[in-house]
Protein backbone atom coordinates (compact mmCIF):
# COMPACT_ATOMS: atom_id res chain seq x y z
CA UNK A 1 0.00 0.00 0.00
CA UNK A 2 0.93 3.62 -0.88
CA UNK A 3 0.12 6.52 0.88
CA UNK A 4 0.11 9.68 -0.96
CA UNK A 5 -0.23 13.05 0.74
CA UNK A 6 0.16 16.38 -1.78
CA UNK A 7 0.55 20.02 0.00
CA UNK A 8 1.78 23.80 -1.74
CA UNK A 9 -1.57 24.32 -3.49
CA UNK A 10 -2.84 28.17 -2.88
CA UNK A 11 -3.94 31.23 -4.22
CA UNK A 12 -1.65 32.87 -6.87
CA UNK A 13 -1.62 35.32 -9.50
CA UNK A 14 -1.62 34.93 -13.37
CA UNK A 15 2.22 35.04 -13.77
CA UNK A 16 3.27 33.45 -10.52
CA UNK A 17 4.79 30.65 -9.32
CA UNK A 18 3.62 27.79 -7.04
CA UNK A 19 5.26 23.94 -6.01
CA UNK A 20 3.51 21.34 -4.77
CA UNK A 21 4.62 18.49 -2.89
CA UNK A 22 3.34 14.78 -3.24
CA UNK A 23 5.03 12.87 0.19
CA UNK A 24 4.59 8.89 -0.29
CA UNK A 25 4.77 6.73 2.89
CA UNK A 26 6.71 4.11 0.86
CA UNK A 27 7.55 3.12 -2.48
CA UNK A 28 7.49 -0.84 -3.09
CA UNK A 29 9.28 -1.12 -5.78
CA UNK A 30 13.02 -0.07 -7.07
CA UNK A 31 11.41 1.19 -10.53
CA UNK A 32 8.00 3.55 -10.04
CA UNK A 33 6.25 6.80 -11.25
CA UNK A 34 4.32 9.41 -9.84
CA UNK A 35 1.71 11.71 -12.44
CA UNK A 36 0.31 14.85 -11.04
CA UNK A 37 -2.99 15.05 -12.75
CA UNK A 38 -5.66 17.91 -11.85
CA UNK A 39 -9.40 18.53 -12.12
CA UNK A 40 -11.21 21.95 -13.02
CA UNK A 41 -14.82 22.52 -12.11
CA UNK A 42 -16.93 20.45 -14.86
CA UNK A 43 -14.24 18.86 -16.45
CA UNK A 44 -12.60 15.29 -16.73
CA UNK A 45 -9.29 14.93 -15.04
CA UNK A 46 -6.55 15.28 -16.87
CA UNK A 47 -2.61 14.57 -16.72
CA UNK A 48 -0.20 17.21 -16.42
CA UNK A 49 3.15 15.50 -15.72
CA UNK A 50 4.65 12.30 -14.65
CA UNK A 51 8.38 11.45 -13.09
CA UNK A 52 9.22 7.59 -13.19
CA UNK A 53 12.49 5.86 -12.27
CA UNK A 54 14.13 2.58 -12.42
CA UNK A 55 17.39 2.28 -11.12
CA UNK A 56 19.87 5.26 -11.83
CA UNK A 57 17.21 5.83 -15.08
CA UNK A 58 14.63 8.99 -14.63
CA UNK A 59 12.26 9.61 -17.17
CA UNK A 60 9.38 13.01 -17.79
CA UNK A 61 6.23 13.31 -19.35
CA UNK A 62 4.34 16.40 -19.75
CA UNK A 63 1.42 17.38 -21.05
CA UNK A 64 1.71 20.25 -23.99
CA UNK A 65 -0.52 22.61 -22.27
CA UNK A 66 2.20 23.01 -18.93
CA UNK A 67 5.80 21.99 -21.24
CA UNK A 68 8.14 24.82 -20.67
CA UNK A 69 6.13 26.36 -17.46
CA UNK A 70 5.83 23.47 -15.14
CA UNK A 71 8.80 21.11 -13.92
CA UNK A 72 7.99 17.78 -12.50
CA UNK A 73 11.28 16.24 -9.76
CA UNK A 74 12.13 14.43 -7.09
CA UNK A 75 13.94 14.21 -3.68
CA UNK A 76 14.62 10.17 -2.87
CA UNK A 77 15.88 10.45 -0.05
CA UNK A 78 12.53 11.97 1.05
CA UNK A 79 10.14 9.93 -0.62
CA UNK A 80 9.10 13.13 -2.21
CA UNK A 81 7.50 14.24 -6.08
CA UNK A 82 7.52 18.31 -6.43
CA UNK A 83 5.65 19.86 -9.33
CA UNK A 84 7.14 23.39 -9.70
CA UNK A 85 4.24 25.55 -11.41
CA UNK A 86 5.91 28.94 -13.12
CA UNK A 87 3.90 31.46 -15.65
CA UNK A 88 0.41 30.34 -14.28
CA UNK A 89 -2.43 31.06 -16.21
CA UNK A 90 -5.98 31.07 -15.06
CA UNK A 91 -7.09 28.01 -17.17
CA UNK A 92 -4.05 26.57 -14.63
CA UNK A 93 -6.91 26.61 -11.92
CA UNK A 94 -7.71 23.21 -10.21
CA UNK A 95 -7.54 20.34 -7.43
CA UNK A 96 -4.22 19.00 -8.29
CA UNK A 97 -3.87 15.32 -7.49
CA UNK A 98 -1.10 13.12 -7.10
CA UNK A 99 -0.49 9.78 -8.37
CA UNK A 100 1.91 6.23 -8.40
CA UNK A 101 1.78 3.06 -9.86
CA UNK A 102 4.44 0.96 -11.75
CA UNK A 103 6.19 2.35 -14.64
CA UNK A 104 4.23 2.04 -17.82
CA UNK A 105 3.84 4.01 -21.46
CA UNK A 106 0.16 5.18 -20.57
CA UNK A 107 -0.55 7.93 -18.69
CA UNK A 108 -4.58 7.63 -18.19
CA UNK A 109 -5.94 8.17 -14.68
CA UNK A 110 -7.00 4.75 -14.51
CA UNK A 111 -3.05 3.54 -15.40
CA UNK A 112 -2.55 5.07 -11.74
CA UNK A 113 -2.96 2.60 -8.66
CA UNK A 114 -2.74 5.07 -5.54
CA UNK A 115 -4.49 8.96 -5.07
CA UNK A 116 -3.80 11.22 -2.71
CA UNK A 117 -6.76 13.93 -1.72
CA UNK A 118 -5.56 17.01 -3.94
CA UNK A 119 -4.82 20.35 -3.32
CA UNK A 120 -6.72 22.93 -4.42
CA UNK A 121 -4.29 25.60 -6.83
CA UNK A 122 -6.21 28.55 -7.86
CA UNK A 123 -4.73 31.52 -10.51
CA UNK A 124 -6.17 35.14 -10.42
CA UNK A 125 -6.20 37.25 -13.45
Amino acid sequence: QVQLAESGGGLVQAGGSLRLSCAASRYPNIAYRVAWFRQAPGKEREFVADISWSGPYTYYKYADSVKGRFTISRDSAKNTVYLQMNSLKPEDTAVYYCAAAIPGNSYRANDYRYWGQGTQVTVSS
